[in-house]
């Protein structure tokens, strides 16, 4: 049994999402460069990942990808989500922001027992800086 290339990608979870799909309908495929692409992601965009499969299911594999472009199987359903409004994107950026600033950054790091009583001011002070700011902006958006 020979194999043949059936698409080809770039990413690990779409080659994933179109060989589940082609196993639901029937065609078996592999996807390759697996362990090459998911040690160094960086390897995905080099290599690529590619399906491959049976060549006398080579032609239905490929028609079945091609109507999913097309977006044949795509349900009406819509997005349950209504759009985000303004200010709620601007705060959600903010806490993230003000997050990353004062804990968020240092989980896992020693940086914390490496800083001495002036760079702990320092942060503070910047750090509350940046929530004043944030404050004041949010209260200028809203």
């Amino acid at each position: 049994m020979s194999l043949v290339e059936i698409a080809r990608y770039q990413d690990v979870y779409e080659a994933d999402l179109a060989a589940a799909f082609l196993a639901s309908h029937g065609v078996d495929v592999d996807v390759t460069e697996r362990f090459q692409t998911t040690v160094d992601p960086l390897m995905q965009r080099a290599l690529g990942l590619r399906l491959m499969g049976r060549a006398d299911q080579a032609a239905q594999a490929r028609d079945l990808l091609a109507r999913v472009r097309a977006g044949e199987f795509g349900l009406e359903e819509g997005d349950d989500l209504g759009p985000a409004a303004p200010g709620e994107r601007v705060a959600a950026r903010g806490l993230a922001l003000a997050l990353f600033v004062t804990a968020g950054g240092f989980a896992g790091t020693s940086l914390p027992r490496r800083m001495g009583v002036l760079q702990w001011t320092g942060f503070a002070l910047v750090a509350a800086m940046v929530v004043w700011m944030l404050v004041f902006w949010l209260s200028a958006v809203g």
